[in-house]
Order: structure tokens, then C-alpha cells, then sequence
């Protein structure tokens, strides 16, 4: 493998030291676009590698940006959206939300969004529609009992990124058994018993910060169930694992179906409120900056790629490796790294797990072990990284609903991927090596 270069991480620290950099000092992470950020880290990546002309590097970006994952991902976004402004305009999110509160106490309501998250998401096997699901109903549920949105969206990431490592359909799941050649249900078995401490932990501390408010709920909950029910056909179909893409299209046109029933949407605005909500700021609209900004994102990748910063991170950590020990803690620190630089859990561990591979047999660990470690390292960091697909949509969904919310302000409750990643830690390090 080529030694690959430092230097080819130098779009993503460029765009970390301005990020958080302008976020620090202008006391606001809304002083730099993201998009102006990332922006300056693709001239970074252009400006590096003499051996490429501008129009090869400009087909590396290309290339990169059209790659499947990153097209399938933007698609969902625009159906997020169609279906976001479409239920929101027939009044599904309002019912749903008075609904919960109706049945379960204010104090409880996070844990719940957790809890409803996490099982969400393992039936979905994607953190994203997860948090396009239930973003909306989080934010409602912030609007009704006073807690802050940025508690309530973290609670609905946190279950997302619970059923993105361990679903048995996700993508992560099956890149990671597939690069180590193990059973599903063996990686399963290995991923649950290490993060299931981090998931009670997570509900005990969503309870606790919940359960002494003072928040009252005076006005009467109203809901219909009608209007609810575009809802629970997105649920049933995650449930019974259903595509995303069928799943959202169907949301939409029974969210819009029901909205003219119930004279909710007028006829004539059908199309106005899929393409940009009932307030003219949601729907497909919303969507346009997260869907440019990954885009944009995966061309820097590319070029990092090309660059030799991703080759650099493998061969750095590969060769520090000495023990069995010291084998796990390498393919922990791999996928990490990895994931940082790549912002997609998904590619990182398709990256990461050949070398993870070799080191595994070298070590000999388990094939199941090494694809859990490789799941659930990427997942952490996937999980709190504020330019990651899923902080970036928990922000942009939060605003198409009427919640100004940067992504790095929902971090101080991301209290999963951090538990998780601290758990998981232990149980390398607790582990007596055989």
C-alpha cells in the first residue's frame, strides 16, 4: 500500500480550524456558513498534488461526487423534505406530538424519543430517515413542554445512530461483516452486549435532566387520528422493511391525500407544499444546503483520497501496531480516523476494513469481533461529527419546522455515540487477551 501523505489531510483541518475556529471566537457557529467553509477546503485540495492538472483533479471531484452512496443519500433528502413539508402542512406533526403527550407524562417525553428512535432505526437500518422521521415530532414535542430542541434532537440522534450500528440491514452492518467474513447475527451478538450498557445509560440520563422540570402543559392536546396516520404507515414500513425511498413516497402522497380530506391543504397548493412547506421555508426547499453541502463534501473526499491523506492514516496506524491489544485499539483508532476524514460511516468501514482484515489476521482476532469494532468506532464518530449527513440533517430538519439549531449546539446531548465509544473502549482494554 502506498505510505500515502499527511499533507492530504490538510482540506479537513483547514476546514475543522475554520469551522470551530469562527464558531469560538465570533461566540457563534452561524458567524461561517458551512458551505463557505467546505467551499475553502476544496481550493485547499485543488491547490494540492503537482502530478494532477486541474482537469484531472477536477474529474476526481467529479467522480467522487457522483459516487452511489452520496446520490442515493442526496435523494433521500429531497424526499425527506417533499414528505417533512407535505405531513407537516397536513397537520400530522401537531397530532402526533399532542398524541404522545397525551399518553406519556412531559418528563419522560425524551426518553421516550430515544427509546422510539432506537427501534426506529433498527428497522430501518438507516440514522438518517430516522431522523427525518421523528425531527420533526422532536422539535413539537420541544415547542409543548419547554425543553430545549437541541436536548430533544439529540435524543432522536442518539436513537438513530443506535440502529445505524446494530440493525441487521444497515449499511454499516453489512460493509463491516462483508470486509471480515462473519455471520450478521455473530457481529450482532458481539456489538450488543458492548453497547447495550451506553443505551440504559443514555435513557437514565435523558429521565434525569427531564424529571424535575416545572413545565406545564396548560392548552388542550388535540389530535386526529387520521392525520396521524402517515405517520404510522412510515413506521409499519420501517417495521416490516420496507425501502426508504417507497416508504417516504408513500408518507407524502397519503400525508397529502388526508390533508385535502381534511381541508388541512387546499387542492391548488398540493405541489406548493411538497416543494416548500405550509410556511413557504420547509419541504423540498429545506433540503437544498444539506444536499449541496454533501455533495460538495464528497468531492473534497475524493481529492483527500487521490492526495494520499486516507493511504496515509491506514499505513500510520497499521504499523504501530505490536499486540493483540494493541491490534483492536489500532482497528478502533483506524475506523475512527477514517470516519473523521470521510464523514460517512458507511465508506469509512468499505476503507478501513480490508486493513482492518489483515491486522485481524495477524492477531488473530475474530472475524465478528473486528467487524463490531469497525461498526461501532465508526458509528461514534459518525454520530457527533457536526458536518456528518446526520447532525446536518438533525439542524436542517429543525429549521424547516421552525427550529434555528446549528449542529454543534445538539452535541452536549449526543450522550449515545459518546457512551458508546467509552464502553466500547473498556471492553478492549478490560478484555484479557487469549
Amino acid at each position: 500500500m502506498n505510505q500515502g501523505n499527511f499533507s492530504g489531510l490538510m482540506p479537513i483541518i483547514v476546514f475543522l480550524l475554520l469551522f470551530i475556529g469562527s464558531g469560538i471566537i465570533a461566540n457563534s457557529f452561524y458567524a461561517l456558513p458551512t458551505i463557505v467553509a467546505f467551499l475553502i477546503a476544496l481550493v485547499i485540495a485543488f491547490l494540492q498534488n503537482r502530478r494532477l492538472n486541474f482537469n484531472q483533479k477536477l474529474a476526481v471531484v467529479a467522480k467522487s461526487m457522483g459516487n452511489e452512496n452520496i446520490m442515493i443519500m442526496c435523494l433521500i433528502f429531497i424526499l425527506a423534505g417533499a414528505f417533512s413539508g407535505a405531513v407537516q402542512a397536513a397537520g400530522g406533526v401537531e397530532s402526533t406530538v399532542n398524541l404522545g403527550l397525551s399518553i406519556l407524562p412531559a418528563k419522560i417525553a425524551v426518553a421516550g424519543l430515544f427509546v422510539i428512535a432506537c427501534f426506529i432505526s433498527l428497522a430501518m437500518g438507516t440514522s438518517v430517515g430516522t431522523i427525518v422521521a421523528l425531527t420533526p415530532i422532536a422539535v413539537g414535542i420541544s415547542e409543548k413542554t419547554g425543553f430545549l430542541g437541541a436536548m430533544c434532537i439529540g435524543a432522536v440522534v442518539c436513537g438513530a445512530m443506535f440502529g445505524d450500528n446494530l440493525s441487521m440491514i444497515s449499511d454499516t452492518t453489512i460493509a463491516a461483516t462483508r470486509t471480515q467474513g462473519c455471520a450478521m447475527k455473530d457481529k450482532f451478538k458481539e456489538n450488543f452486549f458492548i453497547v447495550l450498557p451506553a443505551a440504559i445509560i443514555t435513557i437514565a440520563l435523558f429521565l434525569f435532566l427531564a424529571w424535575n422540570a416545572n413545565y406545564r402543559i396548560s392548552e388542550n392536546l388535540n389530535y386526529d387520528l387520521l392525520k396521524i396516520l402517515p405517520y404510522l404507515v412510515v413506521l409499519v414500513g420501517a417495521l416490516s422493511g420496507l425501502n426508504v425511498f417507497l416508504i417516504l413516497i408513500a408518507g407524502t402522497i397519503l400525508s397529502i391525500i388526508i390533508g385535502v380530506f381534511t381541508n388541512s391543504i387546499a387542492a391548488s397548493n398540493i405541489f406548493s407544499v411538497i416543494a416548500s412547506g405550509k410556511d413557504g421555508t420547509g419541504g423540498i426547499m429545506s433540503m437544498y444546503d444539506i444536499t449541496v453541502i454533501s455533495i460538495v463534501v464528497a468531492g473534497i473526499i475524493g481529492l483527500v483520497k487521490e492526495n494520499g491523506g486516507i493511504d496515509y492514516l491506514l499505513t500510520t496506524i497499521k504499523n504501530r501496531v505490536r499486540s493483540k491489544k494493541g491490534a483492536e485499539l489500532g482497528i478502533a483508532a483506524l475506523s475512527s480516523l477514517v470516519d473523521i476524514s470521510t464523514a460517512n460511516n458507511t465508506i469509512a468501514i468499505v476503507m478501513a476494513g480490508p486493513i482492518a482484515k489483515d491486522i485481524a489476521d495477524e492477531y488473530k482476532l475474530s472475524p465478528s469481533r473486528t467487524a463490531a469494532l469497525l461498526d461501532i468506532f465508526t458509528s461514534v464518530w459518525q454520530g457527533i461529527i457536526p458536518y456528518g449527513a446526520q447532525l446536518l440533517y438533525a439542524s436542517a430538519g429543525a429549521t424547516a419546522v421552525g427550529l434555528t439549531l446549528a449542529p454543534i449546539e445538539i452535541l452536549p446531548y449526543l450522550f449515545y455515540p459518546i457512551l458508546m465509544g467509552i464502553f466500547a473502549l473498556i471492553n478492549i482494554i478490560s478484555k484479557k487477551n487469549t
